[in-house]
């Protein structure tokens, strides 16, 4: 599969949040004030929560009001060490002066009810070390938890940072920002659920499936058994995968990998087992480009074959009951919706997916049949950060994600999550830069690799997303995943720190652990690397790193090669390619000598072995 740029656009970058370790509820209690009326009834508590990891942070804040209802708020903290700084917040207007934070609300959740809550929150750095502020201020009111009376002077709020001049051809204000932590269950089970319970995270206490076909190929690379355990996803990418096996090398039906699963769950003990499924088979699938092209035709009764012969079946065999135990991942659709919102003007194979209703259509009946198995876990694609990251393409998203959802049986429940970065290559995080750092007076989002989008990262993105999707109506359960299987960018052409020049695009292209021509290439990527390895709750609001895309297994041919799986040759890759609008009109950046999508690519596995970040041991 692949993933496009939306055409036309600024352009396309990279940008997440941070990568975490473990989170700390800290808890501490704040007052929330309004400037409302000298005679209300001041109440709140503010809950601070953060993960953090050596230099980087990430944190949420829960405001709570317990008083009269609020029309506004400025809330204001102090970091205790001075080496502790915001570098990115979102749901408010942040600013920061010395040690001295202040975060004005935004239009949408200024006022609050009383015992209503809003979240808040920021990525920030370090250096010594990284305590928890202890206390908060709203409009000059010390929040404790209790009810008070207003201050009749509330300090004045330091001002705010003025924004970022936007693009000349684009005006972006910051999208609706996500909170990025799930609310935590207040007493969190000290014993596994009985397996075939629904649960919030898929991942936490489960062991990941091992695919035997991609695992036996991966055994046979030189140096493949140092990852050849690793989970891997199941990509059931035509009809006749459902039965035989996909492509390449992998021979083995659904059916056939849920039995080897009940036989890796039963070897596991109590312990319960995540098997991921990707549902990739929608007519005119991948409308936007030629390499994963599907069989399916939307004028050729493509939609309903999609129903009866691909989604009943696939919802027939998931719901046997000798699966019950399992944990079944869905990833449903890579590419699908997002190219209704980017692509439909220049594609006619869009334009057709769009204007019969088959993408959502399609995409409702596959989570309604799903959703309706207790087992099964559904996550939507959500393309990645370099397609999706600019205002005008962010928001329509959040948009039709809810129209999907509010379409389906049981709405915005239907949906466990959403997933970034399928098969992609956009880094987890940026380290050495983030979307608000500024090299000579001039933001990073001025520079010819970010192009005026407002993430650089995948983990920043995914947490932008799920925090818009939840203000837009999503549950606050909603968890997020970041395929990491290709995005390591290791080895020898990895930056070690920031760049010190003064040029923007300079500063950012030294910087960059994305090592991309530009972050619109997607195919079969050179010089790319195995990311961090599958592990659950890696950040707040993140369910899991995942593979989702099996390293080896190629994007596209290099050239055209006659299949029977409905796969065309997209220049994309093609080595000797110099591009289109898409990618800047910049060289494809793909590696040579790729097969059809979805084959065994032996170079590309190699390299990907080699230039893994982390390195294999």
């Amino acid at each position: 599969m692949r993933s496009t740029p939306r055409p036309g656009a600024v352009g396309s970058t990279v940008r997440r949040g941070l990568v975490a370790a473990a989170v700390l509820a800290l808890g501490a209690t704040a007052a929330v004030a309004t400037a409302t009326s000298a005679s209300a009834a001041v109440a709140c508590k503010v809950n601070y929560t953060a993960s953090e990891w050596q230099g980087g942070m990430s944190a949420n804040l829960t405001i709570q009001n317990l008083g009269d209802a609020l029309n506004n708020w400025t809330l204001t903290f102090t970091f205790p060490n001075s080496g502790q700084k915001v570098s990115q917040g979102w749901s408010g207007n942040w600013s920061q002066s010395g040690s001295n934070v202040t975060v004005t609300a935004m239009d949408w959740n200024k006022s609050l009810a009383s015992g209503a809550s809003t979240s808040i929150g920021f990525n920030g750095t370090w250096s010594g070390s990284n305590p928890a502020p202890t206390s908060f201020k709203i409009n000059g009111v010390t929040c404790n938890g209790t009810q008070q009376s207003p201050s009749a002077s509330p300090s004045a709020p330091v001002s705010p940072t003025p924004p970022v001049s936007p693009s000349p051809q684009v005006s972006p204000s910051p999208q609706v920002s996500p909170s990025p932590q799930v609310s935590p269950s207040a007493s969190p089970s000290t014993s596994p659920p009985p397996p075939g319970t629904h649960v919030d995270n898929p991942y936490v206490g489960a062991t990941g499936y091992v695919n035997p076909d991609w695992s036996a190929s991966a055994a046979s690379e030189p140096g493949g058994s140092r990852v050849a355990n690793i989970s891997t996803a199941v990509w059931l990418d035509r009809i006749a995968a459902i039965t035989s096996g996909s492509a390449g090398n992998n021979s083995k039906g659904l059916r056939d990998h849920l039995d080897e699963a009940v036989k890796q769950d039963a070897a596991n003990g109590s312990t319960p087992l995540t098997i991921q499924v990707v549902i990739y088979d929608l007519p005119n699938r991948d409308c936007s480009a030629l390499a994963s092209n599907g069989e399916l035709k939307i004028a050729q009764n493509g939609l309903a074959r999609y129903k009866t012969e691909y989604i009943d079946v696939i919802a027939g065999i998931m719901a046997d009951s000798k699966y019950s135990n399992l944990r079944i991942v869905t990833i449903i659709e890579p590419d699908s919706l997002p190219n209704l919102i980017t692509n439909v003007s220049a594609f006619q194979a869009c334009q057709e997916a769009e204007s019969s209703g088959a993408y959502v259509q399609g995409v409702q009946y596959a989570l309604n049949k799903l959703h309706a198995i207790k087992n099964v876990y559904t996550y939507v694609d959500a393309a990645h950060h370099a397609w999706l990251g600019w205002d005008n393409n962010f928001q329509p998203m959040v948009n039709l994600f809810h129209q999907v959802a509010t379409g389906t049986t049981d709405g915005v429940k239907s949906i466990d999550g959403f997933i970034v970065n399928t098969a992609n290559f956009g880094a987890t995080v940026e380290p050495y830069f983030t979307i608000n750092t500024s090299v000579n007076g001039q933001s990073v989002r001025q520079s010819k690799w970010v192009d005026w989008n407002w993430y650089v990262d995948e983990q920043s993105f995914a947490v932008g997303l799920r925090n818009a999707l939840v203000a837009k109506g999503f549950p606050n359960t909603l968890g997020m995943l970041i395929d990491t299987s290709r995005n390591g960018w290791g080895g020898s052409a990895r930056p070690t720190g920031p760049s010190t020049s003064t040029s923007v695009d300079t500063f950012v292209n030294q910087s960059r652990v994305d090592r991309r021509i530009h972050a619109g290439n997607w195919c079969n990527q050179s010089g790319a690397g195995m990311g961090e390895r599958p592990k659950a709750n890696p950040a707040a609001g993140l369910d899991a790193y995942v593979w989702i895309k099996p390293p080896g297994e190629s994007d596209g041919s290099s050239s055209q090669i006659p299949n029977d799986e409905g796969k065309g040759f997209d220049r994309m890759c093609d080595p000797t390619y110099t591009g289109n609008s898409l990618n800047g009109n910049n060289m494809s950046g793909a590696l040579g000598g790729a097969p059809v999508s979805g084959h065994w690519f032996s170079a590309q596995f190699q390299q990907l072995m080699q230039n893994a970040y982390p390195p294999l041991s």
